[in-house]
Parts: structure tokens; sequence; C-alpha cells
């Protein structure tokens, strides 16, 4: 039987008119009537006010003004194309035209993201920093089968040079190269007594006792991390509706100081005649923590925004067939 949806204010006078024509019809064209009250709810009043009344029939939708022949006209039309499906074995289109709205449980997960898709982004942003801090936790107090198990998770994730990362429960927070020329610290070399040029004995280093242990991820990483869930904090408890950076501000702001930065410091150490042109250089943790913390910030402010103008029309789709299945189903209450 093809569904007919009436979105109408249960006070509008044409209401029985519309309800009269349709049952007229009801002989020739066998339907079944679901009337819905836009002024019940908001999301339906914003929708159709503009438009009601809105006939909704099988495919076609009628709008505003519309007589007893263009019912049947529209009735008409959705048999045609009931009948074509049916021939054809378009059973999802037999199912769309026969079958009232209702809502999936594909449907009730689209629903449930898009209210809380921030949360779940947050939280697994949060649980990403959380764990690699917790990595020198849990070797300070002797946890270190937990803690290798968290560093070798995200090692394919980052370069965890013990130079380039921070230092928890140690004499300092970082101990760079001696190349970086940040004064009034040890250095890395000093410290460990290690080659500062072995880039794998400085990956496997994580610390002791004397000079802490190392985070499970670079500082740059951390600055990354952390600025994205800040900004998503902030994003979320605003509403949010911060508009997006643009994309020439997330290049200047993001892109360019943690490009300079890291390439200049690459293709310095790279030996290579080509490279001559460029000083030896080795950033500090400073640098290395600002411009990651630009780069997180601007991808975030960039991506986020986007992102919500994406999942705002699914929120408002789903919250309109929600509202509409609310009220179908009280009918056969």
């Amino acid at each position: 039987m093809i569904q007919v949806t009436l979105f109408i204010a249960g006070d509008d006078p044409r209401l029985m008119q519309i309800e009269r024509n349709l049952s007229d019809l009801q002989r020739e064209f066998p339907h079944q009537l679901h009337v819905i009250d836009i002024a019940k709810d908001p999301v339906l009043t914003q929708e159709f006010e503009d438009k009601a009344p809105v006939l909704d029939v099988g495919l076609f939708r009628l709008i505003k003004s519309f007589d007893k022949d263009e019912i049947r006209y529209a009735l008409s039309k959705a048999d045609e194309r009931l009948n074509e499906a049916k021939s054809k074995g378009n059973e999802t289109m037999v199912r769309h035209i026969t079958e009232p709205v209702k809502m999936t449980g594909a449907d009730r997960f689209s629903r449930w993201f898009s209210k809380h898709y921030m949360v779940m982004l947050n939280g697994f942003v949060f649980l990403y920093l959380f764990l690699a801090v917790l990595a020198p936790i849990f070797m300070k107090v002797g946890w270190e089968r937990p803690a290798k198990v968290i560093y070798k998770v995200y090692s394919p994730l980052c370069h965890q040079l013990a130079f380039r990362s921070f230092f928890l429960f140690g004499e300092q927070p970082y101990y760079p190269r001696e190349l970086a020329g940040v004064e009034g610290v040890i250095t890395y070399g000093q410290a460990t007594g290690l080659d500062e040029n072995d880039l794998q004995a400085a990956r496997n280093f994580l610390g002791n006792e004397t000079l802490g242990y190392k985070m499970a991820l670079c500082q740059r990483d951390i600055a990354i991390y952390g600025a994205i869930f800040i900004f998503g904090l902030i994003f979320s408890l605003i509403g949010k509706r911060i508009k997006p950076l643009p994309w020439y501000l997330w290049i200047i702001i993001g892109l360019g100081p943690i490009g300079l930065d890291g390439f200049s410091q690459l293709l310095s150490q790279t030996g290579l005649g080509i490279f001559n042109w460029l000083n030896l250089r080795e950033s500090t943790p400073i640098l290395r923590s600002m411009t990651g913390l630009f780069f997180g910030l601007a991808t975030a402010w960039f991506g986020y925004p986007y992102l919500e103008e994406s999942v705002h029309e699914n929120r408002q789709e789903m919250a309109l067939k929600y509202a509409i299945v609310k009220q179908i189903s009280k009918e056969k209450v």
C-alpha cells in the first residue's frame, strides 16, 4: 500500500479538506495516510513551517497548495513507480513506497554519532596523549612490561628519539643534543654517555631513575595532539560555533613553521653536498613544541568546523526522521 504523509499544523483549517480528498481517492488508489502535526516538534516546525501543508506521496511531494486532481496525479505516478519497482525486483524502492518511515539500526547509530562525535574525538585524542604520558609513570613505579608495550605500540607512530622527547621524574624535562645549543642543561650525550648520532640507541633509550623516563611521543607530537585536544574541548564547550580557519592561514600558521623547522633540521643533517648552504642545526625543545602547537591548533581549527558542517547535515536529517517516526509510532498505540 502506498504511504502518504501529510505535514501540517494540527489547527490548520485545510487539514479536513485534504483528508476528505484523500479519503475520496482511497478506493481508486489504496494508501495509508500519516498526519504529522508540525506544531508538536520544533524540528518539524523549522523544516515545514514555510512550506506546509506538505504531502509526500511515495516518492513525490506536493507543497503549499494542491487540489484533489493534483493528489490523484501524484498517487497515480506513485502507483506506476511501485509497479515498475516490483517488475524489476527493486525491493528497496518497493519498501520505500509501501512502508512507513522508520529508524533503522544504522539510523539510530548515525543519530547518536552525530550528537556525540566530538566527545568521541576528544576522548580518543585524550587517551592517545594519556597513554604516552602513562608509559614513563609505569616505568617509575616499576611496571616495566606494560610500559614497554606502550612504547612498542607507539613506535611506528613516532620516532621516539630520546633527545627529542620530554622526560618525567628526572633531573631535567629534556636532554637535547649538544648541536641544539640549549644553555644551562645537560646534553643527551653527557647524560647517557651514548653517541648522539646513534639514532637507534636514542630510540631504544627509555630512561633511568636518575634521568627520568621519556614519554612515548616526542616533544613535537605531544604539542600537536595537546593543541588538538585543547581546541576540541573549546570547540565543544562553545557549541561548535567556530568558523573554519581559511586554508591559506592553515598553511601559513600551521604547515609553514613546522615544515621550516623540521625540514631545515633534516636536510642540514643529511651530509649531502647539495644542502651545504644550510647551516647544520638541531631544533630546540621549545621550538619543536611551539611549531607543534601551531600545527595542531591550525589543523584542528581548519578541520573540526568543516567536520561539524558535514555532521550537522546528518544530525538535522536524523532529527527530522526521528520526529516523524515518533508521531507515526504513536498512531499504532
